[in-house]
């Protein structure tokens, strides 16, 4: 591998496969899972196992993907409802000066490439997001969604 940045701090599963020009800090990622080329992972992110996250993602700290989900290529997750680059006195802001508002994508779902994922939200079991969609609400199980912002266009049938 060239390039690629794997802090100490992280904690990767059995049989992991990482492309070049990846960036892994302070997160944990599942047994088996593939991180394409140009991604970056941040710290407090977790990735689930047999996994495929596509090149030029960003996961940012906050993010919890489950076992067996897809992350298209270009795909955005946010973690903060207001970001702000200074304080109200000018200064760069810290860690302490904002909040990491979780975001949760569940068991088996998919997101399409350059989507864009909204912080605070759940994508649910099974669940599949069109590719370039901006996800502003949590996504029930089972459902395609699309659009901007994205809507509920179908449900999936359950798996027997």
């Amino acid at each position: 591998m060239q390039f690629v940045s794997i802090a100490d701090s992280v904690k990767l599963g059995k049989d992991v496969k990482i492309f070049n020009f990846v960036n892994l800090y302070g997160c944990e990622i599942g047994d088996g899972t593939k991180i394409g080329t140009f991604v970056e992972i941040q710290k407090g992110a977790t990735i689930g196992k047999n996994c495929k996250i596509s090149s030029h993602t960003f996961i940012c700290e906050g993010v919890h993907i489950e076992d067996h989900c897809f992350i298209g290529h270009n795909v955005t997750f946010i973690n903060d409802k207001y970001p702000r680059a200074t304080t109200s006195d000018g200064s760069l802001q810290t860690e302490a000066d904002w909040t990491c508002e979780p975001t949760f994508v569940k068991q088996g779902a998919s997101i399409g490439s350059s989507a864009t994922i909204l912080c605070g939200l759940t994508i649910g079991e099974n669940a599949i997001v069109g590719a370039g969609s901006v996800v502003t609400k949590d996504v029930p199980a089972n459902s395609v969604v699309a659009g901007n912002p994205a809507r509920v266009i179908r449900k999936l049938e359950e798996k027997k």
